[in-house]
C-alpha cells in the first residue's frame, strides 16, 4: 500500500530523497553528492547529467534504507535549487552544455548593461527582482548566445529550458512533461508576478524564444507520472514542486501573512509570507511567489545571502582550520568574542539587500591577539550580522516587527549561531525537530496533492518544536553593528 510521500531537495552540492509517512516522520533518507565545476573564477556549474545521476542514487538509498519497494510511494515532491539555468535537447534530453548554477556570476557585464539602458525599473515592476546574474533570465540569455547553435536549435523547437525542477519532472516523466511551478519561474527575471504568466516583453529585452519555455503550473497538483525511473514502477504522480526557499516557508508551516523562516545552507535565505498580494519593497528585497494552492497565490518577500555554510566549508577547505563543520560551534565558542575582528561574508558579493555583485570578502580587525577562534566566531558572527540586515530591511518594508522567526537548515544546528542570531536579530528564534524542511515543503505540496493530507490544518500539527533562543540582552549588538557597518562599506 502506498503509504509513502517521496521528496526530493535537488540541492547545490547534492540531492536528498526523503520517504515521509502520514505522521510526519522520515521513514527514510538517501544522499548523493555531485561535482562543482568552476570554468574560471566567479563562474560555477553543474553537469545536469551528474544531477540526474545523484537524484537516481539518492532514490535507491531512500528506498533500501526503508526496506520497502517503490510501490509504497504515493507521490513524489521536488524542490530544488532555484535559480540554475539548463538547457538541454527535449527529445533525448541531452543537456547542450553544463547548467549555470545560481551562484554564478559571468551575466554581470549583462545585467550591468540593462541597468545602464534604464531597464532595472521595468524588471522590478514585472517580475520583482532586480537586475542580478543570481537569476536565470540572464544565464539563458548567455547560454543561447555563447553555446554553438543553441538559438539556432531554440528557434526550431528543439530544445527545452528550465531550473532544475523542470529538467527533473521531464527525466522523471520520460521526457513527456515540460512544466515549472509558479515559485520556480518566479525567479527567472520573465514571469509577470501578477498574471503568473511569461511576459512577452521581458523576452524580447533577452532575445529568448517563448517556445523553450515550460508550462507555468501550481505548487501543488498532478503535473506527470512517472515513466522508466529506475527503482520506480511508472505511474507514480509528481505532484508537488516549489523552489527550495519556498519549499521551506511552507514545511515551516508558515502559512500565514507575518510568519517568517531563515533556512542557513549554503547560503541564508530569509522569507516572509506576505499573503495573497505581490507587494514592492522599497528596501533591496525581492517579492515572489512563494506558492499557488488550490486557485489562491501567497507571495513573499525574500532576502537572500549567498555566503552562509559556505563560509563554514571555506575555514575547512579553504583556510583548514578545522577539520570538518561540526567543529566551528566549539571553536567559536571557545572564546567569549570575535576580539573586534568582523567578517563579510562576500565571498560571491552582496546579496539583499545591498546587491553589491562587485563585493568581496573581509576580514577586518587583525591583531597579533587574533587567534584561529576569533576567526571562526567572526564568521559565523557575520553570517547572523547580515541577515540582521535582511530582516531589518523586512521590517521596514512590512511596517511591523517580526517576532518570531523559525529556523532550519543544516547550520541551524549550531546552538551558538542561533543564539548570536536571536541577539542579533532582537526576535524569537524556533528551531523545529526537523531541520531539512526544505524537504518537507516538497512532500506536503505533494501530499496535499494527492489527497495523502487532508488540509493544511493537519500539516501544522506535524510540525515541532526543538527549541527555542531568545535575546540574550548583555550582548553588546550595538558595538557589533557599528563595526558591521564599517566593514559592509570597505568590502
Amino acid at each position: 500500500m502506498a503509504e509513502h510521500i517521496m521528496a526530493i531537495d535537488q540541492g547545490t552540492t547534492g540531492t536528498t530523497v526523503l520517504l515521509v509517512d502520514r505522521a510526519g516522520s522520515v521513514a527514510a533518507r538517501g544522499y548523493s553528492e555531485f561535482p562543482q565545476v568552476y570554468p574560471q573564477p566567479g563562474w560555477v556549474e553543474h553537469d545536469p547529467v551528474e544531477i540526474w545521476k545523484s537524484t537516481i542514487s539518492a532514490i535507491g538509498a531512500a528506498l533500501a534504507q526503508a526496506g520497502i519497494p517503490g510501490t509504497s510511494v504515493a507521490a513524489i515532491g521536488i524542490t530544488n535549487q532555484r535559480e540554475t539555468t539548463l538547457l538541454w535537447d527535449r527529445h533525448t534530453g541531452s543537456p547542450v552544455h553544463n547548467a549555470i548554477v545560481w551562484q554564478c556570476r559571468r551575466t554581470a557585464p549583462m545585467c550591468a548593461t540593462l541597468k545602464e539602458r534604464g531597464l532595472e525599473p521595468l524588471f522590478a515592476a514585472r517580475t520583482g527582482l532586480v537586475l542580478d546574474p543570481y537569476f536565470s533570465g540572464t544565464k539563458l540569455a548567455w547560454l543561447l548566445e555563447n553555446v554553438s547553435g543553441a538559438r539556432s536549435s531554440a528557434e526550431a523547437g528543439r530544445l527545452a529550458f528550465g531550473t532544475v525542477d523542470t529538467y527533473l519532472v521531464a527525466r522523471l516523466c520520460g521526457l513527456d512533461v515540460h512544466v515549472t511551478d509558479v515559485s520556480n519561474a518566479s525567479r527567472t527575471l520573465l514571469m509577470d508576478l501578477k498574471t503568473l504568466q511569461w511576459d512577452p516583453e521581458l523576452l524580447a529585452l533577452l532575445s529568448i524564444p517563448a517556445s523553450i519555455l515550460p508550462r507555468i503550473v501550481s505548487s501543488s497538483e498532478v503535473m506527470g507520472r512517472t515513466r522508466g525511473v529506475p527503482g520506480l514502477p511508472d505511474g507514480i504522480p509528481v505532484a508537488g514542486m516549489a523552489g527550495d526557499q519556498q519549499a521551506a516557508l511552507f514545511g515551516q508551516v508558515c502559512f500565514a501573512a507575518g510568519e517568517a523562516k531563515c533556512t542557513f545552507g549554503t547560503g541564508s535565505f530569509m522569507l516572509t509570507n506576505i499573503g495573497d498580494r505581490p507587494i514592492a519593497s522599497r528596501h533591496g528585497l525581492l517579492t515572489t511567489v512563494a506558492w499557488q494552492l488550490d486557485g489562491q497565490v501567497s507571495y513573499a518577500f525574500e532576502g537572500s545571502a549567498f555566503i552562509a555554510g559556505a563560509a563554514v566549508q571555506w575555514l575547512r577547505d579553504g583556510l583548514r582550520l578545522i577539520d570538518s563543520a561540526s567543529e566551528v560551534e566549539a571553536l567559536a565558542a571557545s572564546v567569549p568574542d570575535s576580539g573586534g575582528l568582523v567578517f563579510v561574508p562576500a565571498l560571491a558579493g552582496l546579496g539583499a539587500p545591498h546587491w553589491r555583485p562587485e563585493a568581496r570578502g573581509a576580514l577586518l580587525g587583525l591583531t597579533r591577539g587574533t587567534t584561529q577562534a576569533h576567526v571562526a566566531r567572526a564568521v559565523l558572527e557575520g553570517i547572523a550580522l547580515q541577515n540582521r540586515d535582511i530582516m531589518h530591511a523586512m521590517e521596514e518594508d512590512l511596517g511591523t516587527r517580526l517576532a518570531v522567526v523559525r529556523v532550519d537548515g543544516g547550520a541551524a544546528a549550531n546552538d551558538l549561531l542561533m543564539q548570536l542570531q536571536a541577539d542579533l536579530l532582537g526576535t524569537t528564534i524556533r528551531r523545529p525537530r526537523m531541520l531539512e524542511t526544505t524537504g518537507f515543503g516538497a512532500a506536503f505540496l505533494a501530499g496535499l496533492g494527492v489527497g495523502f493530507w487532508e488540509d493544511r490544518e493537519t500539516l501544522r500539527k506535524v510540525w515541532s518544536l526543538d527549541r527555542e533562543f531568545e535575546p540574550n540582552p548583555e550582548t553588546p549588538v550595538d558595538e557589533m553593528l557599528r563595526r558591521w557597518y564599517v566593514a559592509v562599506q570597505k568590502a
